[in-house]
């Protein structure tokens, strides 16, 4: 069976991925950690414990902040 590949949206700019991919499949491919981010999905935060059971749809729209500590 052929993949089926969608388009979604991530921080504005265009991604394709596979569309069995879940919010942590994407956080683990970019190399993320899901502990360190906080991710807007189509306008909601979602927690990181939640990630594993959101599977994207197309044109889907992920805005991703990355949390950095500092003095």
């Amino acid at each position: 069976m052929k993949p089926v590949y969608i388009t979604i949206e991530i921080n504005g700019e265009p991604f394709n991925c596979s569309s069995n991919m879940s919010l942590q499949d994407v956080v683990h491919y970019l190399g993320l950690n899901s502990t360190t981010i906080l991710l807007e999905y189509n306008k909601q935060i979602v927690s990181d414990q939640h990630l594993s059971n959101i599977f994207l749809k197309s044109d889907d729209q992920l805005e991703i902040l990355t949390i950095v500590g500092g003095g």
